[in-house]
This record gives C-alpha cells, sequence and structure tokens, in this order.
C-alpha cells in the first residue's frame, strides 16, 4: 500500500448486516433471497439493517444458489399497432393506464430486491426476443400487459411453460393467471349515475369490441340501461385513444343529436368526446353527461374533470406480480384469476 493513502474500507457482509439486526447470518441470507417463510417485522428489521450498513448482496452469487435472476419482465404487447398510429412505444407511453401499471409493479418488487425491465412485444421479431431473453434466464417471469385481444405473446409464453401473468383477461381463453377488474359492475355504475343525475337519451363510446373489457363495459352498461328502462343504447366504436373518443363522439352527435348523456370506456376517450361536444356548443354537464372509465390523471386533467369510474390499476399490477413470484418460487402452481371491484368517483363531468 502506497504511504499516506488511506486504506479501502471493507464492504459490508452479511455478518454485519446480521449484528445490526439482531438475528442470524442463516435469517439475513433468507431474506435476501426471498424466502418467504420469515416473519415480515424480521424482514423489515433486516431490510433496515441492510439500508443501515450499506450492503449490496452479490447478485451473480445470488443466482448461483437461488438460480433466480433477481429480476422480472414488464411486458407491453400488441399486435401491428405501429402501422397505424405511430411507434409502438410512443403510444404506449401516451396512455397513463401504462404509467400506472408500472408504477404498482415497481412499487411490489423494489423492497424485495428484485428488478423491474420494461420490454416491447408489438411484432413476431420483438416477441422473439423477449422469449429468449425469459428462456435464457436473464428474468424470472413476466408480467404481461397485451393491448390487441390477438396477441399471441400470452399463448407462446404458457406453451414454453415460461411463468407469465397477465393484466386482464385473455382472449381466447388460454391457461395462465391473471388479474383484472369486474368490468360489468363498473359500466353499471356509470349508467346507473347517469340515470339518478337525469339523463334519458344515453350513448357510449366502446373501446375496441375485439378486446373483452371493451365487450364486457358495452354490455355491462345497456344491461344496466335497460333495466332502467332504456332498451336502446346508441354506440360509437373507439380505439381507447382521445383521437378516437373525439370521432366516435362527433358520429354519435351527427346520428343523435339529441344525446344527453355518454359513457366513453376510458378516460382519454372521454376527453375526446369532451372536445366534440365543446366544438359542438354542448356544455359538460348542463347538456351532456359524461362519465369516463379508469380515474386516470387524464379524468383530473380533463376540463371539467371527469366522473368517471376507478380502476385500481396500480394495486392490480402489484397483485398480478405477486402472483408472478408465487409462480417462480411453484412451478407447479395452478393458475389463478384475481377480479378487483370497481367504484364511482364523481366530479363535475356528470
Amino acid at each position: 500500500m502506497s504511504e499516506g493513502r488511506p486504506p479501502v474500507p471493507a464492504s459490508p457482509t452479511l455478518e454485519d448486516v446480521a449484528r445490526a439486526a439482531g438475528v442470524s447470518r442463516a435469517t439475513v441470507s433468507r431474506v435476501i433471497n426471498g424466502i418467504r417463510n420469515v416473519d415480515p417485522a424480521i424482514q423489515e428489521t433486516v431490510r433496515h439493517a441492510i439500508a443501515e450498513t450499506g450492503y449490496v448482496p452479490n447478485r451473480a452469487a445470488r443466482s448461483l444458489v437461488t438460480r433466480r435472476a433477481g429480476a422480472v419482465a414488464l411486458v407491453v404487447s400488441g399486435t401491428g399497432e405501429e402501422s397505424v398510429d405511430g411507434p409502438f412505444h410512443s403510444k404506449v407511453f401516451a396512455d397513463p393506464f401504462f404509467g400506472r401499471v408500472a408504477s404498482g409493479v415497481v412499487g411490489f418488487l423494489r423492497p424485495r430486491g428484485v428488478h423491474p425491465i420494461l420490454m416491447f412485444a408489438e411484432d413476431d421479431e420483438a416477441r422473439a426476443q423477449v422469449i429468449a431473453y425469459l428462456r435464457q434466464g436473464n428474468a424470472d417471469g413476466a408480467v404481461l400487459v397485451s393491448t390487441n385481444a390477438l396477441d399471441p405473446l400470452p399463448g407462446l409464453l404458457t406453451g414454453m411453460g415460461l411463468p407469465a401473468v397477465l393484466f386482464a383477461r385473455p382472449s381466447p381463453p388460454i391457461p395462465i393467471s391473471y388479474v383484472d377488474v369486474a368490468h360489468r359492475t363498473g359500466a353499471k355504475l356509470a349508467a346507473d349515475h347517469l340515470v339518478a343525475v337525469g339523463r334519458r337519451r344515453v350513448a357510449t363510446v366502446t373501446g375496441p369490441l375485439a378486446v373483452p373489457a371493451a365487450q364486457d363495459r358495452l354490455n355491462g352498461f345497456r344491461d344496466a340501461m335497460a333495466a332502467h328502462g332504456h332498451p336502446y343504447v346508441p354506440c360509437a366504436e373507439g380505439d381507447f385513444t382521445q383521437d378516437s373518443g373525439e370521432h366516435a363522439m362527433e358520429r354519435l352527435l351527427a346520428e343523435h343529436p339529441e344525446l344527453d348523456g355518454v359513457f366513453a370506456a376510458n378516460d382519454l376517450m372521454a376527453r375526446g368526446a369532451l372536445l366534440a361536444l365543446r366544438h359542438h356548443g354542448r356544455q359538460v354537464p348542463g347538456d351532456v353527461s359524461v362519465v369516463g372509465f379508469d380515474d386516470s390523471s387524464a379524468a383530473t386533467a380533463s376540463r371539467p374533470p371527469l366522473t368517471t369510474i376507478r380502476h385500481p390499476v396500480e394495486d392490480m399490477a402489484a397483485e398480478m406480480t405477486r402472483l408472478l413470484l408465487e409462480h417462480v418460487d411453484d412451478p407447479g402452481r395452478p393458475v389463478t384469476s384475481v377480479i378487483f371491484e370497481p367504484s364511482l368517483v364523481v366530479r363535475e363531468s356528470a
């Protein structure tokens, strides 16, 4: 060692963490490796000691022991949207829904020392890259958000036995665990509210009807309106983007100028509907009440702020990630589904 140069401090060890936490080295190892038979209070004490000591696990050595990558792929997948609406990733980043999914996934993984890896799979080449990445063990599994009902990736992952959990019910049905919201219940909440505020000539802007969620929201809304004595609900199809909501609203106004209420199947399309109504001099909510679905940032940024159906996306994404880690720990675990309940959020548009 050169004279005058201070010694390099030794890196904190497992033993240092164990001493700081007042537990055994084996307990620290179990917490770091994500083994689930450790009391939650002890886990929290160990994590605090890790932060206090500055201990950094040797991920390479840990992977040799656990055969885990310590990473999860967050995959946003679709089929062909990039050719219609510009680059696929640009469309994803423009929709606040995907940011909420990422927030839920990251929030669940961070305290567990597992890292998310964002991947896009909009065509055959990108899907092949995702599959290769997972098969090579670079990530322990995938939490998957698919933007298209015809997307083959969920079926490819399950067919290869790769751990994956899907956001929303798959179409067609395949043996994959998924997390969803009760779309029909949410649509009924929207219908009940529009009727309660006195609307009688109500229409709806749907999502792409090849998507199960869009079908469920349309059918739930129509069924609820029929129960209120309104057997016919005009609809115009959108694709969950703001522009499509504006164009759909224009079509509805041209065909049904007397309408006084609108349910849009997501908040972005509801914002587009607001633009079309403003263009035609219709006051919201004075002339027309508008209800969206999601309770995203688009709802609070709208003018007027949107009455909407709360879609607990962050909680659903966290649950999706929890299910994935359970499948990673127990590959023989049966597939399952978890359905969340929506709620009505009343603001100024209805």
